[in-house]
């Protein structure tokens, strides 16, 4: 290691979980992007994982970042390179994350602190890519025809922005998958009350709810990263897929993966990476 890397640290940020299972997968992307890099990435949360007992992870407590940055402030790491796992522009990374950052430079103000692009900038075709791999991983397996739906869903958001992502990833997906499935379209796991947010509008239950989707081959493809309560085994989405189809006999219902799961992912992180050092 280098005399400025000693000084210096990496870390991939996410939201934070109170599921054992996401802090494990942040911990295997971290450890697979330090190898890509040649250089230590940390996993730290912004909330939350420090509320998971150490036995359900290996023996280690997960860490967020307010004490993860003071805790190393201590050790003399001065530089910090913060790799977001988010893929739109949340509130998390435009308002909470720099408030972490300024409490802590008031006590430090020798601090400093880069920050690479959320997934999403520049790159919804790369995150289409990547779903539509995935999709049709679903289509081999279940050996479904392009009489195939395909829902894709995000958790629902306060802010416009971020599901327009969600719109733009799922506009590339359709032109990707063309003719090989009968239609795209997005849709919201959880949306909060009032006109205001119609904009998350259809939540995945009503969508699979409403002809032509609650009968068929529908394929939920998840924009979602790791897999907490939402997205994980037994989780909200997979519960709402099990009731529509308990509703609606003619329905079947496949789930793809995490965009947490594929390889290209990592691809996406260092080149995340190496954009802030250029």
């Amino acid at each position: 290691m280098s005399g400025s890397e000693a000084k210096s640290a990496v870390l991939l940020v996410d939201n934070g979980t109170l599921e054992p299972a996401a802090i494990l997968r942040l911990r295997q992307l971290a450890a697979t992007l330090g190898e890509r890099l040649g250089r230590r990435v940390e996993p730290v949360s912004l909330q939350h994982s420090d509320r998971v007992a150490a036995a359900l992870l290996d023996g280690r407590c997960a860490e967020v970042l307010e004490p993860a940055l003071r805790m190393r402030l201590t050790e003399g790491i001065t530089d910090f390179l913060i790799v977001p796992l988010f893929i739109g522009p949340t509130r998390a990374l435009s308002e909470y994350l720099p408030q972490v950052i300024e409490r802590v430079r008031a006590d430090r103000p020798t601090i400093t602190v880069r920050m690479a692009l959320p997934l999403h900038a520049g790159a919804e075709d790369r995150l289409a890519q990547m779903i539509a791999g995935q999709v049709e991983d679903v289509m081999t397996r279940t050996g479904w025809d392009a009489h195939t739906k395909v829902a894709l869903v995000d958790h629902g958001s306060p802010l416009r922005e971020v599901t327009e992502v969600r719109d733009r990833v799922a506009d590339h997906l359709a032109q990707l998958l063309g003719e090989r499935v009968a239609v795209v379209a997005p849709c919201s796991m959880e949306r909060r009350p009032g006109a205001e947010y119609d904009f998350n509008e259809p939540l995945l239950a009503n969508l699979l709810a409403t002809p032509p989707w609650n009968a068929g081959q529908i394929v939920v493809a998840h924009l979602f990263l790791l897999p907490g309560r939402h997205a994980g085994e037994g989780g909200d989405i997979a519960q709402i897929c099990a009731r529509a189809e308990s509703e609606s006999p003619g329905l079947r219902v496949a789930r793809a993966g995490l965009l947490g799961d594929i390889p290209e992912l990592i691809d996406l992180l260092v080149d995340r990476y190496r954009a802030v050092l250029a």
